[in-house]
């Protein structure tokens, strides 16, 4: 039976939300307020343009339409800024062991992310060969947890969506991945992630055998 695998990308493969972080404050300094890194976990797994609308209601900030999308580019431009200097040490532990592992299985792997910035993070790191199909924020109209993302990776990888196995660190993709009828495996605090159907706090817990398990 062909399997197919699914791995998110912030916090799962990379850890760019620092930089998201980094660029969302700079625009509340901007507006004059603050915004926590508490606050930042509100952001998870969730849309640039809801990610706007949230910091605006924490600073309660009014905006014209034409302001709002003004700040959601300047957002991503400082963003993009950030992410320009990434190389392969910005890749989360074991990373590499467990896609070279699918690799050398013939297992197809796809992206599934909210991100619209997915396919060159993925080149400024070294791993976009590992990719069949990337389906991000430029592919999708309904955010997770609406499975959308993570059927189209289905379809572009020709595999059924219940032999599917996705990796995920929010909860709302967590629950994207259950509404696909997927298996999920939450990368983070268990305690958080208690939906998923597996938990590791990184990809260093994940032994081969667990992987071939998957696969069998």
């Amino acid at each position: 039976m062909k399997k197919g695998f699914i791995f998110d990308l912030d916090g799962v493969i990379v850890d760019t939300a620092k930089y998201h972080y980094l660029a969302w404050k700079k625009l509340a300094n901007e507006l004059g307020f603050e915004f926590t890194l508490e606050q930042n976990e509100l952001f998870k797994g969730v849309s640039r343009k809801r990610c706007l609308e949230i910091l605006l209601e924490i600073g309660n900030i009014q905006a014209s339409q034409e302001q709002f999308d003004r700040w959601m580019i300047e957002k991503n431009e400082d963003y993009l800024e950030y992410i320009a200097k990434m190389d392969a040490s910005e890749i989360l532990p074991d990373v590499p062991r467990v896609l070279e592992f699918l690799k050398n299985k013939k297992v197809p792997i796809a992206l599934g992310s909210a991100s619209k910035n997915a396919k060159p993070i993925l080149e400024k790191v070294g791993l976009l060969p590992y990719f069949e199909s990337i389906v991000d924020g430029n592919n999708v109209t309904k955010a997770k947890p609406d499975p959308e993302v993570f059927l189209i990776a289905a379809t572009n990888l020709q595999v059924a969506p219940q032999d599917c196995v996705v990796f995920e660190d929010a909860v709302a993709g967590i629950q994207a991945a259950n509404n696909a009828q997927m298996t999920s495996i939450g990368i983070g605090d268990a305690n958080t992630l208690t939906e998923a159907n597996y938990n590791f706090n990184d990809f260093t817990e994940m032994t081969d055998d667990f992987l071939n398990g998957l696969l069998a």
